[in-house]
């Protein structure tokens, strides 16, 4: 059995996950980063210079949240549909819309999708353009498309229709070289018409006699098959029909859209053919092997909504991590992946996590200490058998920030492969430093961080903010690794596609 996932149904998907940011009983999402020690081929696999690809199951998402060093919530304001980004150039062959691309009817550049096609493009000032008629499939020859006009206009000896400017608040934020925003221009969506046509594909034929011709287009549009319905006016020239545009006497035009038209057809033999557009004067054009398609627009008409009309089936969210970040990122480390977690809850307890930022390495406040402990170093607690990995040392603070990934030696007994938490004021010695420090035994200390953000620790340890394996990773991506600084900041944008 024949079956595919149609536009409509990734449409469907894309907007229920954009709805969820918004919706009273929505959903949370928040970006995190982790893994700042080395992928390796005897833990991970792979390397740094070749990230390993995540598996898709429990595995990786607990590692990833092992090693997870802070989280940020995605506001609804982070997210926008987007579509592959399609750049005008000057002799460039683009597709056309078509409403019925097939693998039996493929574009110009042979896509049997019309998605997956090059039927629009977005200009150096950011206006996003469709085209409805790319001259029998070739290059475009003219000057950059500029029109705001509502109506199809020509251009290049391309048909073109406008349809939404990017903002300049949306350039910054979400275009990429590869994807740009998508939204629909209130203006032109207010002006378009459901079931309107608006081109038409043409077969020239031989042998009609020269001249101006009007048809009814039939089908189930309003009024079809009269001169209250569509009407195309048909140019015959060297007893070829005229291809399609938008100069009556030159070319075949449309001298009335119609509306509400699903499918439509042209009828050119004798009695469907007129000399005048209220069709009362029949007039046969003769000839022979020529047609007029007509080319139905989307649901709504053309402009009516550029998200579904361009294929916005993907999802992107664009996040700005910020120096600390209410000290809750390390800007003494690297990171190497980046996902996306729905629904975690706050640590220990069920309750689904609200706070802007999370904060997901363990930390430990030393009472006394001695060195320097180093970034990524292995650190020991020799009474407990605990180990784990440094991630950042604050001197000024005493403050030891660690994490223990599932690993032996990263996280777990390099013997016995257990996990064995800090805990006590045992001694900590880092493995490369020697640096050595014994957390504190204050029952209840808050410290002051670097931003005047503050750490509540209890007997000289803190937990991580958010629940550990609690809601779902639905994103997770290596990378090679990207180093922080107190000074730096990193847009990270994430393109989802349904």
């Amino acid at each position: 059995m024949s079956a595919i996932i149609t536009e409509k149904f990734r449409q469907h998907n894309a907007n229920q996950f954009h709805e969820s940011f918004t919706e009273t009983s929505g959903n949370t999402y928040y970006l995190f980063l982790g893994k700042a020690t080395p992928f390796t081929s005897g833990t991970t696999t792979g390397s740094d210079s070749s990230p390993p690809t995540p598996q898709d199951g429990e595995q990786d998402e607990t590692r990833a949240w092992d090693s997870m060093l802070a989280a940020k919530k995605i506001a609804s304001t982070d997210i926008t549909f987007a579509i592959p980004r399609r750049n005008w150039v000057n002799g460039t062959t683009y597709d056309m819309y078509e409403h019925n691309i097939s693998s039996g009817n493929t574009t110009t550049s042979s896509a049997s999708n019309l998605y997956d096609s090059t039927f629009y493009f977005v200009t150096s000032d950011y206006r996003v353009y469709k085209v409805l008629d790319n001259n029998g499939g070739t290059a475009y020859d003219g000057a950059e498309p500029t029109s705001t006009s509502t109506s199809p206009f020509a251009l290049g000896g391309y048909i073109l229709k406008y349809m939404y400017d990017i903002s300049t608040t949306d350039i910054g934020k979400y275009v990429t070289t590869d994807f740009i925003p998508v939204a629909t221009d209130s203006t032109v969506s207010a002006a378009a018409t459901d079931g309107a046509i608006e081109s038409l594909t043409i077969t020239a034929g031989s042998g009609y006699t020269d001249g101006t011709y009007y048809a009814a287009v039939y089908g189930d549009g309003t009024s079809q098959g009269t001169s209250s319905g569509a009407i195309v006016r048909i140019t015959v020239s060297g007893g070829a029909i005229a291809s399609f545009g938008l100069t009556a006497g030159t070319d075949t035009t449309i001298h009335a859209a119609g509306a509400a038209y699903t499918f439509g057809y042209v009828n050119l033999g004798a009695g469907y053919t007129f000399s005048d557009s209220s069709l009362s004067s029949a007039s046969n054009m003769g000839g022979s092997g020529g047609a007029i398609n007509v080319v139905i627009s989307p649901e709504g008409g053309h402009g009516s909504n550029a998200v579904t009309e361009l294929g916005g089936h993907y999802i992107m969210s664009a996040s700005t991590i910020t120096q600390a970040e209410n000290d809750d990122f390390s800007t003494a480390n690297d990171f190497r992946t980046v996902g996306i977690v729905v629904d975690p809850t706050d640590y220990g307890t069920s309750t689904v996590a609200t706070a802007t930022t999370a904060r997901q390495t363990f930390v430990v406040k030393f009472s006394s200490s001695s060195g320097t402990f180093e970034a990524d170093e292995v650190i020991t607690q020799a009474t407990t058998g605990a180990v784990g990995k440094v991630v950042e040392w604050d001197s000024v603070l005493s403050l030891l920030y660690y994490q223990q990934e599932s690993f032996k030696g990263f996280g777990t007994n390099s013997t016995t492969g257990g996990l064995v938490a800090f805990s006590g004021t045992n001694q900590i010695t880092g493995g490369t430093s020697a640096a050595t420090g014994t957390p504190s035994s204050t029952s209840s200390e808050t410290v002051t961080l670097a931003n005047s953000n503050t750490l509540t620790l209890t007997s000289g340890y803190a937990n991580p903010e958010l629940q550990p394996d609690s809601g779902d990773i639905i994103y997770l991506e290596n990378r090679k690794p990207i180093q922080r600084a107190s000074d730096q900041t990193e847009d990270i944008k994430i393109i989802i596609e349904f």
